[in-house]
């Protein structure tokens, strides 16, 4: 599970909270989410060694307690 901190056209900035770190998630969708929205995100095991980590999304859905308006297929 993460939190969105950052919504741009095709990506998503989120805090994992697992690791506590901050990753860049590319999607198509990323429009359909909003800051402090709670979700959870299936991705291929991918991960870029930038800073922050980038992944690309297979599958991005939002919890429905999640937060609205808070200022292959792993997933977090």
């Amino acid at each position: 599970q993460a939190l969105v901190i950052g919504v741009q056209r095709d990506r998503l900035l989120v805090l994992d909270f697992a690791t506590r770190q901050r990753v860049i998630v590319n999607t198509s969708h990323a429009r359909r989410f909003r800051e402090g929205n709670i979700v959870r995100i299936w991705y291929n095991g991918v991960m870029t060694r930038s800073i922050p980590p980038q992944i690309y999304a297979i599958n991005i859905f939002a919890l429905p307690w999640g937060g609205s308006g808070v200022t292959g297929a792993d997933f977090f």
